[in-house]
């Protein structure tokens, strides 16, 4: 399909995957005229009970592929983990894909992530590849206890990953993440947890939304409250940070950076991560233009909207039987209510989240 940007009102996105992330770039398409084509192996997904069209099939179905190729203007996706060789099926389809297949590669690698953040003047905790329960042994003297093991690819939400917090543990915790390439990390001596959302458009544009605090439970995010109260430097490290990735990637979208602030002015990038991102949920009812719309502007060759935050926010998700409290929370003046239209409340699954909007913000 012959392509030029900016798409106009009328044009079709393609998404792979057809999770919440999907549901919510659909809605934000549809605000602004576009058209959106889900690809996805399960029937009745969350994106699809609110996009124009669904393709039902595996992300390697070549049919599938090129059914969504010649749909689609443009092809985004809504995780990290789609195969790589689906989006070269696509490129050599003659289909856009943003973001490009090199984001793809850095962050479905853990050890390629940290590699190239480094090189990118983004500094992490030290780590180590691990193809070996003997490569823990060697590594353990540099790295120091307690360290954790995480696998090289996939793996979400505290899944595939396990702590050391002795040498004789080590071949136990290579078993435990299935004796796969992995990789071995220090433990990182911060006071929070922070993310920040940034966004860069087909002309090298990028705009950054204020950083986020974050608090996990079990390895699952819970609760974000943002902005964040940090000193204008912080901020400024921030944005240094991504403004590093995304232009050496020559990325194009939006991509959630999640960051571990050292309490001394200093941040270590934890991961990075090509695509809308949890901590970002915040935006939907605390910014002009939320971060899917975003996203939807930037692989539409369309200008970057404002970042400027409006009001604080608190947002929470809503795990397993939570959602069934949705009366409740809709009775609440401050809380804006987001359901992804899943059905089977399942203990720790990811089932909608709510906003509170807390104080407005002067000249916001």
């Amino acid at each position: 399909m012959s392509v030029a940007f900016p798409l106009p009102p009328g044009s079709t996105i393609g998404i792979l995957g057809g999770g919440q992330l999907g549901r919510m770039l659909a809605l934000a398409a549809a605000r602004l005229g576009l058209d959106v084509v889900i690809l996805t192996p399960d029937e009745g997904s969350p994106a699809s009970r609110v996009a124009k069209r669904t393709i039902v099939a595996a992300y390697d179905d070549p049919d599938a592929l090129k059914a969504l190729a010649d749909a689609s203007h443009v092809v985004t996706y809504e995780f990290e983990n789609v195969p790589a060789r689906t989006v070269r099926a696509l490129t050599g389809l003659g289909a856009q894909v943003a973001p490009g297949p090199e984001a793809l590669r850095v962050a479905q690698d853990r050890v390629e992530e940290k590699t190239f953040l480094n090189a990118a003047g983004a500094p992490t905790v030290a780590f180590a590849a691990i193809d070996h329960a003997f490569d823990i042994d060697e590594a353990l003297p540099r790295i120091g206890l307690p360290a954790v093991l995480k696998t090289r690819r996939e793996g979400y939400d505290g899944k595939g990953q396990v702590w050391i917090r002795a040498a004789s543990e080590a071949a136990e915790a290579f078993a435990a993440v299935g004796e796969v390439p992995s990789v071995l990390e220090a433990k990182a001596s911060f006071v929070r947890e922070l993310s920040v959302i940034a966004a860069r458009g087909r002309d090298g544009e990028i705009a950054c939304y204020p950083l986020s605090q974050n608090e996990h439970e079990g390895g699952v995010l819970r609760t974000t409250y943002a902005p964040a109260h940090v000193p204008p430097a912080l901020q400024a490290e921030a944005e240094r940070i991504a403004g590093e990735i995304l232009t050496r990637l020559d990325y194009v979208g939006i991509m959630g950076i999640e960051l571990f602030d050292l309490g001394d002015g200093a941040l270590l990038v934890n991961e990075i991560a090509p695509r809308v991102h949890n901590t970002g949920h915040w935006t939907q009812d605390g910014c002009e233009v939320d971060q899917f719309e975003q996203h939807i502007r930037a692989v539409a060759g369309w200008p970057l909207g404002d970042t400027t935050p409006m009001v604080s926010v608190e947002m929470t998700n809503l795990l397993g039987d939570e959602v069934l409290d949705w009366l409740a929370i809709a009775r609440q003046p401050d809380a804006r209510l987001h359901l992804y239209g899943k059905g089977d409340p399942r203990p720790g699954r990811k089932m909608g989240h709510v906003n509170r909007v807390r104080a407005k913000i002067p000249g916001g």
